[in-house]
């Protein structure tokens, strides 16, 4: 039997020594940070964790990066555009540097990728720090050693790194939380870098997962959402491997794991991001219907509806098994709503083959779709196959799926006015000052006119307007008291 892990803890005690030498550094000096993330939520929860870092060194973080002394960046490599703004930023911050000596770090899964290292290296010569995905943990090492030796620092892994616990954080909201319950991908799907420069499936131990939601509700979060490339193989490699790992509170898969979250009290929502079609086993589907703080909304991404299509994308399933699987979610799941990813223009993808993707969606009406045009990535086998699409088709392609997306929404949307919402108020509406904002079960965004002391409660709203990207409620109908599941004004019972 495999051991699951090394204890990391000793590498942990040896940054802690890292980030008081340079809080020593900086003692006084008021020095102040920025921090740009790109990608996912699970990017989201790594800067969270490397802001968590810096502030116990003694920085303040500010909103704009030109009076910034350190200028962190946390990138992503999933779309190329994401180059492109790496770039730009860099060549925005060269003269600040220069006016400044502001320390300039990148980190995040693009440092993963060698001709992007290879070309910061050689022309932005001014960074200071890069490191990787697996070498997140060690920055404040690489950053005091920057400061100190006044040598560039390059502090990337190409194996596996280890799951370290124990990091400092700095949350970015004090109602919802993201918690990542494992790191990797084994599935390379042949579009995707991720499993390159994340590496393979690396799951957390159960009881970590728990005791960290469970402090989080001890401090007042009403909503945490689980975070990997792949959620529903937590402890897949683990039990397939049989490496030993303890089974704290009955958890030994992703359905028991929801049902442990779900007894943890003062929590009252669950969501989870992102599940992959292959691996939705039946008791998943089990244990969502049957824990009342999971959402019921569910993102299944379908990437795109023909057969053929998927399987040049390496996704293990057919535009068949992935409605079957929709029909058994919705007649086993009350309430449910589905989101989804697509990708528009794969290579080889033809006029037909993408009515296929129409199809699916004009079947499943999705509650929200997540819509992208395929972007080639250096490494990956989906950027060696012949008949790329050409990019007037794929535009051409987009835009009908948005123009059907957006339809479907709106029609969608009809159907909450004059129901009642139960909405997490999250705070002041960042596009109107008068206005506060929450979230549905379902996740639609709610606006409507309150007073700010709601911000993390949760009220019940009438829906009193639509638009494409939110609803609108009238504060008058507020009530707080518990919300009525199964209330035939809810839209989702």
């Amino acid at each position: 039997m495999e051991v699951m892990s090394v204890n990391t803890k000793s590498e942990v005690k040896e940054q802690e020594k890292y980030i008081e030498k340079v809080k020593e550094l900086n003692k006084n000096k008021g020095l102040k940070y920025s921090i740009l993330t790109m990608g996912c939520q699970l990017n989201e929860n790594d800067s969270e964790k490397l802001c968590g870092m810096l502030e116990e060194m003694g920085y303040i973080k500010t909103e704009n990066p030109k009076e910034s002394d350190l200028s962190l960046f946390n990138t992503c490599c999933v779309r190329e555009n994401a180059e492109d703004k790496l770039f730009g930023k860099l060549g925005e911050l060269k003269k600040v540097k220069e006016e400044r000596g502001t320390i300039i770090a990148i980190g995040g899964c693009m440092m993963q990728e060698k001709h992007i290292t290879d070309k910061i290296k050689e022309s932005y010569p001014f960074v200071d720090v890069i490191f990787g995905t697996h070498t997140l943990h060690r920055f404040p090492e690489d950053l005091y050693k920057a400061l100190v030796e006044k040598k560039k620092q390059e502090d990337i892994l190409d194996i596996d790194g280890e799951i370290y616990e124990g990091l400092p954080i700095k949350r970015e909201s004090n109602i919802k939380a993201s918690v990542t319950i494992m790191n990797g991908c084994n599935n390379f799907c042949s579009y995707c870098i991720v499993p390159y420069v994340r590496g393979r499936e690396r799951s957390r131990n159960p009881k970590d997962i728990i005791e960290e939601i469970r402090n989080l509700a001890k401090e007042g979060y009403k909503e945490i959402t689980l975070l990997g490339q792949n959620v529903n193989s937590y402890l897949r490699v683990e039990r397939e491997k049989n490496i030993e790992f303890e089974k704290y509170e009955g958890v030994d898969s992703f359905a028991t794991l929801l049902e442990a979250i779900n007894k943890i009290g003062g929590l009252e929502r669950i969501r989870f991001v992102s599940p992959h079609p292959k691996d939705f086993t039946d008791d998943v589907i089990e244990a969502i219907a049957k824990c009342d703080k999971v959402c019921k909304l569910v993102h299944l991404p379908l990437q795109s509806g023909n057969t053929k299509v998927l399987k040049e994308m390496n996704r293990k399933y057919t535009k068949e098994q992935y409605l079957e699987l929709v029909e058994k979610m919705k007649n086993k799941i009350p309430n449910l709503t589905l989101s989804t990813d697509i990708i528009v223009g794969f290579p080889g993808e033809t006029d037909e083959e993408f009515e296929d993707t129409l199809d699916v969606v004009n079947k499943v009406k999705f509650e929200q779709v997540y819509m992208f045009i395929y972007s080639r990535r250096v490494g990956t086998p989906g950027d060696r196959m012949e008949n790329q699409v050409p990019e007037e088709i794929k535009h051409k392609r987009f835009d009908r799926l948005k123009a059907l997306v957006e339809s479907q929404i709106a029609e969608n949307n009809q159907k909450y006015i004059g129901t009642i919402q139960k909405v997490l108020v999250e705070g002041e509406s960042k596009n109107n000052s008068e206005m506060l904002t929450g979230r549905t079960d379902s996740n639609k965004v709610v606006i409507f006119e309150g007073d700010k002391n709601l911000t993390n409660k949760f009220i019940n709203l009438k829906i009193v307007s639509e638009h494409m990207w939110y609803l609108k409620g009238n504060a008058n109908f507020t009530d707080f008291g518990d919300f009525g599941v199964g209330d035939k004004n809810h839209p989702e019972s």
